[in-house]
This record gives C-alpha cells, sequence and structure tokens, in this order.
C-alpha cells in the first residue's frame, strides 16, 4: 500500500513522501496514529497542492533573505564595550546589542535571526 508521512518516521521518510508500506503497517499503526494517509488519488492532488505552496512560501522566504543578505554586506556596526589591558572583552556582545543597532540603521531583523560565531 502507499501511504503520504504526515511527519518524519525513522528508517522510513520524511514528511510529505509517498512511500509503500505493508497493509498490516499502513491500516493498523501509521494511519491510525496519525503519522499518515492513504495515497488515493483525492489525497494525492492535496499533496501536491501543498508541496507546491510550501515551495513557493519558502522561494518567497529565501528572496527576502537574499535580498537582506545583500542589503547587509557592506553594513559595518561598531559597538561600544569595556575591555581589559590585554584588549580582552568584559562580557560579550549580544545578538539583541546587534539586532538594536541594526534597527537604529534603518534595517528590521529579528533577534533570531542574528548567528554568533562560536569560536573565542
Amino acid at each position: 500500500m502507499e501511504i503520504i508521512l504526515k511527519q518524519d518516521i525513522k528508517n522510513l521518510g520524511y514528511t510529505d513522501d509517498i512511500v509503500k508500506v505493508r497493509n498490516g503497517y499502513g491500516r493498523n499503526y501509521l494511519i491510525p496514529n496519525g503519522l499518515a494517509v492513504i495515497a488515493n488519488e483525492t489525497n494525492r492532488k492535496v499533496h501536491a497542492e501543498v508541496v507546491k505552496q510550501r515551495a513557493h512560501k519558502f522561494n518567497k522566504l529565501r528572496m527576502d533573505a537574499d535580498k537582506l543578505a545583500a542589503a547587509l554586506a557592506s553594513v559595518t556596526l561598531s559597538i561600544g564595550a569595556k575591555v581589559g589591558e590585554n584588549g580582552k572583552l568584559f562580557g560579550s556582545i549580544t545578538s539583541q546589542q546587534i539586532v538594536d543597532k541594526l534597527k537604529n540603521m534603518g534595517y528590521e531583523i529579528d533577534k533570531k535571526n542574528v548567528v554568533m560565531p562560536t569560536d573565542h
């Protein structure tokens, strides 16, 4: 039997994959637990539309991110902080400080989208 997975299942497939499974596994476990639906004609059409809409949304987000990345490529930030005699920073520069500085420059960025380097 062919089914459409609603979520990732280890050793079987990922969300929105159409996979073949044994009838008992599909009917007695996957479908009743809400992990999958039967891949009949109606569900395949719904699945195709969902995948198409998700791809469109992803492409829009990607284009917006690329525009913002291009705009930020030439931006240089200066954030004041206290340093010791050896030039070692007291405390740290946080992602919130970066977001606040960029907001003052006219860029709207979410704090969750700021990735700080981990090397010291």
